[in-house]
């Protein structure tokens, strides 16, 4: 751990006390904790030629939780005390009752580092972070004349946990992130159309902040740019689609990941409810989740509950195979939990939470999947997305798409959305190619209020039969 790390028993609360506390809030539960934490973020954005936002922001609190059955009871603080503990064990007692559950007993702890600790904000000075932000303006200005505005952004955050388990065990994390972000619109004759380029992972920021590392991507956000300015109205209708590699991947993730997420199967609310073991997805669909990856966004070493991260197949060669878990869901469904056990923050309860969700890749290339399109569309880029959990229903809107006709890749298109239900959507998979690739490290996934930062990957994908909405029939 770094000489700055955070050590709430040597500095904020006494160790003895907090465990004395939790013990109390946990007596004749099934499970609990105190998580404490602490987080310190800055975030710079450059936009039209000048700084728009420089933030910082530090926390620090805990949240305290004892767990019986299916209730669990909560309270959290930013004032780390003795007398805010003792308030919080009153508000927890309450799931608790009179008790007589069994403790679970808890996780196995691990010495693997997937990512560095050191502070990413102190990785550059202020002065280098803003000259950076200018560097990219001029240099996206300079790519072409018909760039008329720039917005780049850097953040930096370093999260730092300790989890106190009833049994005196205490588990320590700690989680640098960061990013880098362009975005440029471009006009021509009138008509403005905008692209954007970015990423980053768990890693300090110098690689990001190295001029072929911003320059690629600032290359990116304009040629995304140029690829709208001359996009056409886009089809609609039902068709085949290609997905692109990597970041379409989030399709997957929303409409798919969600369903596998052990509390809405314990409940019943997943599409995928009591399906385990039969076929879900077409012949040679493997998908994982898969925590352990270094230095990637969705990549935690313990999950918040304090469970080793794990590469967890959820999905293979088209069965149901697995869920994932958190502590709570795993115990009532009579599973090991799987490392999935997410929280925002200290102010939030965990929940089962993905990580890196990604589909592996078949034997085909990406060329031959495109040539089997008569009529459709070869998405390569996303925006947002709605999807309806209970039937994985989900609409995406797409940041650069193609028409194809006769296998051939044609004009881009604008305004094409993809709609259908992730269900279906496995089992109409005809063809997977030969180019897994990761997203670049920018996926951000909600769920109930709480937001965690998360990473998704696929090959090149062939779906028969989508709904396309667009602005042309």
């Amino acid at each position: 751990m770094t000489d700055t790390a955070f050590r709430p028993f040597e500095t904020l609360l006494d160790r003895a006390t907090a465990l004395s506390r939790l013990r109390e809030a946990t007596h004749g539960a099934d499970d609990g904790e105190l998580f404490f934490e602490r987080r310190r973020a800055e975030g710079l954005m450059f936009d039209d030629g000048r700084v728009k936002t420089a933030s910082y922001d530090a926390s620090e609190g805990f949240g305290l939780r004892a767990v019986r059955g299916e209730v669990t009871g909560y309270a959290h603080s930013s004032e780390v005390t003795e007398a805010a503990l003792k308030r919080a064990v009153e508000t927890a007692r309450l799931a608790v009752g009179a008790g007589g559950g069994t403790l679970a007993a808890g996780p196995t702890p691990t010495n693997r580092r997937l990512y560095t600790d050191a502070d990413p904000i102190a990785g550059a000075s202020f002065p280098v972070k803003l000259d950076t932000l200018r560097e990219i303006d001029a240099f996206a200005r300079g790519l072409d004349p018909r760039v008329v505005q720039v917005t780049a952004s850097i953040a930096a955050s370093l999260q730092e946990v300790v989890i106190l388990r009833p049994d005196g065990q205490d588990l320590q994390d700690i989680r640098p992130m960061t990013r880098v972000n362009v975005s440029i619109i471009v006009e021509q004759e009138g008509r403005r159309e905008s692209g954007s380029a970015g990423g980053g992972g768990r890693v300090g920021l110098d690689g990001l902040l190295d001029p072929a590392d911003w320059q690629a991507k600032t290359q990116e956000a304009l040629r995304v740019a140029l690829v709208n300015l001359r996009a056409e109205p886009a089809p609609a209708g039902t068709m085949d689609v290609v997905l692109g590699p990597g970041w379409p991947g989030i399709l997957l993730h929303e409409a798919i990941g969600h369903g596998l997420e052990g509390d809405f199967n314990r409940k019943g609310s997943s599409a995928f409810a009591g399906l385990m073991g039969q076929r879900i997805a077409s012949p040679g669909v493997t998908v994982l989740d898969d925590g352990t990856l270094p230095d990637r966004r969705g990549s935690i070493t313990i999950d918040d509950e304090g469970t080793p991260s794990a590469r967890n197949v959820l999905i293979e060669d088209g069965i149901l195979v697995g869920y994932m878990q958190d502590r709570q869901n795993a115990r009532l469904m009579g599973v090991a939990p799987t490392g999935n056990g997410r929280r925002e923050s200290y102010a939030h309860a965990p929940m089962p939470r993905m990580t890196n969700t990604y589909m592996l890749g078949g034997d085909t290339t990406p060329g031959d999947l495109v040539a089997e399109l008569k009529d459709g569309i070869y998405a390569v880029g996303f925006g947002g997305g709605q999807v309806d959990i209970t039937n994985g229903k989900f609409v995406f809107s797409c940041t650069e798409a193609y028409r194809v006709k006769d296998g051939k890749i044609g004009a881009p298109v604008k305004g094409a959305t993809l709609i259908g239900d992730g269900a279906t959507a496995l089992q109409q998979i005809r063809g997977l190619g030969n180019d897994m690739t990761l997203d670049p490290g920018m996926g951000n996934c909600g769920k109930q209020g709480q937001w965690v930062p998360v990473g998704v990957g696929q090959p090149t994908v062939l779906i028969g039969g989508l709904t396309v909405g667009g602005s042309a029939a």
